[in-house]
């Protein structure tokens, strides 16, 4: 009875509890393997590549962030400089945290559409933690020249 109250008030369920209760069938990589570790230089079967790829996309997004703080820095102490000489020029810190929000958006429905190369196969999850994995490089490589940039002002 709860359950039908909550999905007819409108309300969503986070992650797993939304795809068993929906019956959606979605490939959730687990540490539910018979072994321990799973060396992604020698992984072959599809579980393990696509374990591998969201192991390189959360890499890849830890250290996004890294370089992300460092960018929020930076505009912080532009805004610092800018509001010295006027403070209608301020703006940078929240130009990036809005830039930083939309791309996420982005990457994450840009790699949901590439998943659907190969939608509802066991390829999709793992085409779509390699594109995700991909373009957050590509989003650090664009935060490292902003931060460099700002940092000369």
């Amino acid at each position: 009875m709860r359950i039908r109250q909550f999905f007819l008030s409108g309300s969503r369920l986070p992650g797993a509890a939304a795809c068993l209760l929906t019956g959606h069938a979605f490939l959730f990589v687990a540490p539910a393997f018979a072994q321990d570790t799973i060396d992604c230089a020698k992984a072959e079967a599809q579980i393990e590549l696509t374990y591998c790829a969201e192991q390189d996309w959360m890499a890849a997004d830890k250290d996004l962030n890294a370089i992300y703080k460092k960018a929020i820095t930076a505009a912080k102490a532009t805004d610092v400089t800018l509001k010295e000489v006027t403070p209608d020029l301020v703006g940078a810190e929240m130009a990036l945290r809005d830039a930083q929000r939309t791309w996420v958006a982005y990457r994450d429905k840009a790699c949901d559409a590439y998943g659907f190369t190969a939608r509802g196969g066991t390829l999709e999850p793992m085409l779509i933690y390699a594109c995700r994995a991909d373009m957050t490089r590509q989003r650090m490589s664009e935060l490292t020249e902003l931060t460099d940039a700002l940092g000369s002002n």
